[in-house]
């Protein structure tokens, strides 16, 4: 054995010696993510049919800007 084999085997020995353990129960990191999941997806749907919301604004903008035109976009 050579000394580079040493001292890598005994450096993965002794990480996997003294492992490290999770600040939480497993299945809790998948509570966390259907939490942060769902509270992400309602603030998604809190912003639907916002464009709707503001027709009378949008038609009296394409009225005085003639039509449905974008400008040149």
């Amino acid at each position: 054995m050579s000394l580079a084999t040493a001292v890598l085997t005994s450096t993965f020995l002794k990480e996997t010696e003294f492992a490290r353990e999770l600040p939480m129960e497993s299945f809790m990191y998948g509570v966390l993510a259907l939490v942060v999941f769902f509270a992400l997806g309602a603030v998604v749907y809190s912003y639907r049919d916002v464009a709707n919301r503001h027709r009378a604004k949008a038609e009296a903008w394409a009225a005085r800007h003639g039509g449905d035109q974008h400008g040149g976009h």
